[in-house]
């Protein structure tokens, strides 16, 4: 059975249960599929008949609470790899970008269509206690959880990483924020401009000495759809070899950008009642109550008068006092910074995203930390980037048994090379 126990323990009892329907419904029948899957790995060996048609994630069940960009993104791409993607939904409206356009292709969204494929979506409203219920009901069954709200608003409702633990203590929880779950704007809500304003992306766009030009695409968003993606991955491997799950923080760190007095705001509201929201922060009501402007579609349609008159305001007041007065209101917004104010953001600071280290050539050095948390372990001490060929001894050894006098030959021939880092 040493070919069933490899399977279980490196793939867990969604993936197993696959394999043994790929291997005619027997472990015993597995076991010999299994071994003949290790000799094809090596190189040995064909691999198994049917197994072919088997995805990496078969199996894997994913509760996915994610709206807009970013969440929907990451589970898509987990869809596309077989796992099964139950989305969460509310009744009536939906996910907020199924009304996002246009354009649309009929009466669907075409921003919605294009990241929620291989999905199954449940209508439930979390807000009732039996929604509530429903939604541990469907995590206790599931492999991952995905979210993408304000940190603690899931918690209101029983639904945080805490409550789904104890049920499913397996789960890899995995959510999705603007900019972490601790910190100075942990309660501000996330766009993909706003963070790609705050991380400097913004200011570094465009031509040198002009304004700061907004990404044609959701960059932040689909990177760090991207990130989650893989964080989601590891955060099941992880489970495979422990039998535990985890929390995994991930963070971007549709909105315009405004000049003010002194720099650039960006404000994202991605609903009607958020802009409903920054009407009334501005002190529009006239904008509130004209009917050009009532819903997203109205809104587009009538972009370029409802931009000058927002843009006219924008420009009486500082960045600063803009900051202020948005702040709380449930509003995506935040300044556009350039390089320098970002490593002094203080979000970033708490983020631990600038992580320093000894290079042997460069000396201490700052570079981009992972945008990534783990629950159940943390980023080891960072290694500096490797000088060419710093390793190639110690790997020849370690990886390939290579004896002394074998490295020296190689060495000699000029086959490899060593850096002496001294």
């Amino acid at each position: 059975m040493l070919g069933t126990e490899l399977v279980w323990r490196s793939c867990g009892r969604g993936l197993w249960r696959s394999l043994c329907r790929a291997a005619g419904g027997s472990p015993r029948a597995l076991s010999a599929a299994s071994s003949s899957a290790c000799e094809g790995a090596r190189g040995g060996g064909a691999p198994p008949a049917g197994a072919s048609n088997v995805k990496p994630l078969d199996g894997v069940k994913i509760l996915d609470l994610t709206r807009v960009l970013a969440g929907p993104f990451a589970t898509m791409n987990l869809g596309d790899l077989g796992a099964e993607v139950i989305k969460v939904e509310r009744p009536g409206t939906g996910d907020d970008t199924r009304a996002w356009g246009p354009p649309f292709v009929g009466t669907e969204s075409v921003y919605f269509l294009s990241v929620n494929r291989n999905k199954k979506s449940i209508a439930i409203n979390m807000k009732n206690s039996r929604g509530a219920k429903l939604i541990r009901e469907l995590a206790a069954v599931s492999d991952v959880f995905v979210e993408n709200y304000i940190p603690g608003k899931l918690a209101e409702i029983g639904l945080g990483y805490e409550d789904i633990a104890k049920i499913a203590p397996h789960i890899v929880y995995c959510s999705i924020t603007g900019y972490g779950q601790t910190g100075p704007m942990v309660q501000r809500g996330g766009y993909d401009s706003i963070a790609a304003a705050i991380s400097g992306l913004t200011h570094i766009t465009g031509h040198e000495g002009g304004e700061p030009v907004r990404v044609g695409v959701a960059m932040t968003d689909l990177a760090t759809g991207l990130y989650a993606c893989g964080a989601i991955m590891a955060g099941l491997l992880q489970k495979y070899k422990t039998g535990k799950g985890m929390h995994i923080d991930c963070n971007l760190l549709s909105s315009q950008a405004f000049k003010t007095e002194d720099g650039y705001i960006v404000v994202g509201a991605g609903n009607d009642q958020q802009f409903v929201t920054v009407c009334q922060i501005l002190n529009l009501p006239e904008v509130i109550k004209d009917s050009r402007y009532k819903t997203n579609k109205l809104r587009v349609q009538n972009r370029k008068e409802l931009i000058d008159i927002l843009s006219t305001r924008f420009s009486e007041k500082t960045t600063v006092e803009w900051l202020q007065l948005f702040e709380g209101s449930g509003v995506p917004y935040g300044p556009i910074n350039n390089m320098q104010q970002v490593f002094s953001e203080p979000q970033v600071l708490h983020n631990e995203l600038v992580m320093e280290m000894d290079h042997p050539i460069a000396g201490r050095i700052a570079v981009p930390g992972p945008g990534v948390r783990y629950s159940e372990f943390v980023v080891s001490h960072p290694k500096p980037p490797p000088l060419v060929g710093q390793h190639t001894v110690e790997i020849l050894k370690g990886m390939l048994r290579y004896e002394d006098d074998a490295i020296e030959e190689l060495l000699r021939t000029g086959v490899v090379a060593q850096h002496e880092v001294r």
